[in-house]
This record gives structure tokens, C-alpha cells and sequence, in this order.
């Protein structure tokens, strides 16, 4: 079926306004703290172990957020734009609240919101691509985390000059501008479906087989990794680089260089044929991560936290993307629960990433020991889905 020029146009436009959407929820609200935390330090406002708390805490915030979708029976655009407008409110409350307490709860309940608004906003943005026959612009959606962590990186640093209430004041600021900007694309129709947007329950089961029924334990489980892998070098990234690169300037930029590896790789992974095997593309993205994760402690110079930065951040929205579609091979369009598992485990490696890391890091002096087991934890996951892909054709081929 051909696209007019009219479709063509509202796509764009919801995939643009989508784009910027997860760039405000998840780019400023979720990841502002990375650049601000060494700026926090700085100032004595904060322990390392307290800000791994604090880091902690908005993981946990995303991760009951996401768990509570299914339950919401608002529809999206309210969702969307409630969401966004209480990110723009929380960051600002950062630069305003002075209370260890006080940032933990608005952490928190950042971390819920930047859920809520990525779910949500994907959902209304799919459905709409959907209508729109332009289904190859999800990947234009999926840039918007990496769009966003680069400007927190480039501008929350810059802005933190001038302290660490500046900065969260004016990162608080910049997402009203940009909410204001897409404001409006979200009065478009909720569609035929009456607007609501809980999260979608599957039309039909399936009977999965014993080989189905372990593939989806075992991806449940390895995507835990990845949630525990990544997250330390990205809760951390200028801290780590900061004690390595003592009174250079390029520590700033390896977080916002980070950002801008996952547009290619949301736009590249979004392209990958479908006949290719998710467990292997999984386990070449998590390997790809892993070797990011050791560059920063083999190779702590410019050079090396610049590849660094690169390999960790080009597969990150891809991990998603092929999880999510390895969901869908085992459970067809019964696979919101086991979507909702897996979310659930990288959840929970995130939160535990900081926790561990802080502290050690903190008693040490150093964070190598935490990163060489983060990418230990990687490098484990792209093995075992390697065994689980090899364990299968194997079976077929009996």
C-alpha cells in the first residue's frame, strides 16, 4: 500500500515528536544525574556512595513504573504529557530541594515517570507509524534517549559551571522548551480504539514448546545482564574518567559522545533483517558492551574511554530492540508478559549496578574492580546466548 503525502507527514511528525519525547523523559529526566554527579561531588553536597543510592533509587522508580503499565487504563497522550511535564518539574526541583531525602524522592519518582512516558510513547507512536504505513521510522524514535543523554552530557556540564542548582534549573528548563515544542502533535486522535492505552493484552495464547518455554528463561535471565552491565559506566561515566584523566577537559565529553553512539546503532538495529537469529545479534551486542566496559580500565586514556564510549553506547537501544523482537519469535502476539519479565530483570540489574559499585569504588578508590565484573557479567551473557542459539540449531537439526 503507498504512503501520501499527507501520511508521510503526520508519520514524521509523530516519530519526530516521539523522537524528542524520549529524549526529555529518558535523555534529561532519567540520565541528567550522570553529568551531575560529578559536579554534586564536587561541591561536598554528596558522598560516591550516596549518589550510587540516589542512582539506585531512580532505577527502582523506572523499573516499579514499568511493571505498572499494565494497570493504567489512561490513554496515551494524557500519559505522555502528564509525564512530561512532571520531568520538567522534577529536575528543576533538584536544583531547588537541598535534602539528601528530598533528591531521593524526586530520583524516584523521575525514574517512574520516564517509564510511564516511554512506554506510553512508544505504544502511541508504534500505532501511529502503524496507520501511517511507515513502520521503518521506529528507529527514528528510538534515537530520542541517545539525543537526549548527549545534550544532558554537553550542556549539563557547561551549565554546572555555575554550580549543580544551575545546572538540574536549567536542564528543567530546556525540557519545558522542548515539551512546549511537541505539545500540541499529541491532541492527534487516540485513534478507533477510544484512547485507551493500557498495555496491550495479547488477542491470543500460545502453547510454547519445552525449547520455547527454556529460550524465554533463559532470555529473561541474560537480559538481566545486560542491565547490570551496562549501568555502572553509565551512572559513572565522568567520575571513572575524571580520576583517570586528572585535570583534563575531555571527561566531559566521553557521556555526551556516549549519546551520540546510540542514534546509529537505534537506526542500524531497527534496519536488522529479520531472519537473523536474535540470540546471536544479542550476543554480538552485548560483547561489543563488554569490550567498551574494559576499555575504560585497560586503556584509561582519551583514545580509550573515546571507544569506549562508542562500543557501550551504539548497542544499547539494539539490545532492546532485538530482546524485544526475540519476545515476539517465542510468543507471537502473546508476548506482552514475557516482555514485561524481561523489562523486569534488566530492572533489577540496573538497580543492583550502583549499589555495588559505589561502595566498592568508595573503599577502594577505583572503580576498576566493579567494571572489570560488569563486563565479566556482558561478556557471560553473550557466551550463554551464543550455547542457547548453537544448543537450538543443534535440536533442529536432530
Amino acid at each position: 500500500m503507498s504512503v501520501n503525502g499527507q501520511d508521510r507527514r503526520g508519520a514524521w511528525r509523530a516519530a519526530l515528536a516521539c523522537m524528542v519525547t524520549l529524549a526529555v523523559a529518558m535523555g534529561l529526566g532519567r540520565f541528567a544525574f550522570t553529568p551531575m554527579l560529578p559536579i554534586m561531588l564536587g561541591e561536598g553536597k554528596l558522598e560516591l556512595a550516596g549518589g550510587g543510592v540516589l542512582a539506585s533509587l531512580n532505577y527502582l522508580g523506572y523499573f516499579l513504573g514499568a511493571v505498572s503499565c499494565a494497570a493504567i487504563g489512561i490513554k496515551a497522550s494524557s500519559m505522555v504529557r502528564g509525564g512530561l511535564a512532571a520531568t520538567a518539574a522534577l529536575l528543576i526541583g533538584m536544583g531547588l530541594l537541598h535534602s539528601f531525602a528530598g533528591w531521593g524522592i524526586l530520583r524516584a519518582a523521575a525514574g517512574v515517570m520516564s517509564a510511564w512516558v516511554f512506554v506510553f510513547a512508544s505504544g502511541w507512536g508504534l500505532r501511529r507509524l502503524a496507520e501511517t504505513n511507515s513502520p521503518t521510522l521506529a528507529g527514528v524514535i528510538y534515537t530520542g534517549p541517545g539525543i537526549g543523554i548527549a545534550m544532558t552530557g554537553l550542556l549539563g556540564g557547561a551549565l554546572g559551571r555555575w554550580g549543580s542548582e544551575v545546572g538540574w534549573i536549567g536542564l528543567g528548563l530546556l525540557a519545558v522548551v522542548l515539551i512546549a515544542a511537541i505539545w500540541r502533535v499529541f491532541d492527534d486522535g487516540e485513534a478507533a480504539q477510544g484512547g485507551s492505552t493500557k498495555a496491550p493484552v495479547a488477542a491470543s495464547r500460545v502453547t510454547a514448546s519445552g525449547a520455547d518455554r527454556s529460550d524465554a528463561i533463559w532470555l529473561v535471565a541474560l537480559y538481566g545482564l545486560a542491565g547490570f552491565g551496562y549501568i555502572i559506566t553509565a551512572t559513572f561515566l565522568p567520575v571513572i574518567a575524571r580520576q583517570a584523566l586528572p585535570g583534563s577537559s575531555w571527561p566531559d565529553f566521553f557521556w555526551p559522545l556516549f549519546g551520540a553512539a546510540i542514534i546509529p546503532g537505534a537506526l542500524i538495529g531497527a534496519r536488522a533483517p529479520v531472519h537473523w537469529d536474535n540470540r546471536l545479534l544479542l550476543a554480538t551486542a552485548y560483547a561489543l558492551q563488554a569490550l567498551g566496559v574494559v576499555l575504560s580500565v585497560a586503556w584509561p586514556t582519551i583514545v580509550g574511554f573515546a571507544l569506549g564510549s562508542l562500543l557501550l553506547g551504539m548497542p544499547f537501544t539494539a539490545i532492546t530492540l532485538f530482546a524485544m523482537r526475540e519476545a515476539r519469535r517465542l510468543r507471537g502476539n502473546a508476548a506482552a508478559g514475557l516482555i514485561g519479565y524481561a523489562t523486569a530483570s534488566y530492572g533489577v540489574g540496573q538497580i543492583i549496578g550502583p549499589l555495588f559499585a559505589a561502595p566498592l569504588a568508595q573503599r577502594t578508590g577505583s572503580f576498576e574492580q566493579p567494571l572489570l565484573v560488569a563486563a565479566a557479567a556482558l561478556a557471560l551473557g553473550a557466551v550463554l546466548f551464543a550455547v542457547v542459539w548453537s544448543k537450538s540449531r543443534r535440536s533442529m537439526a536432530v
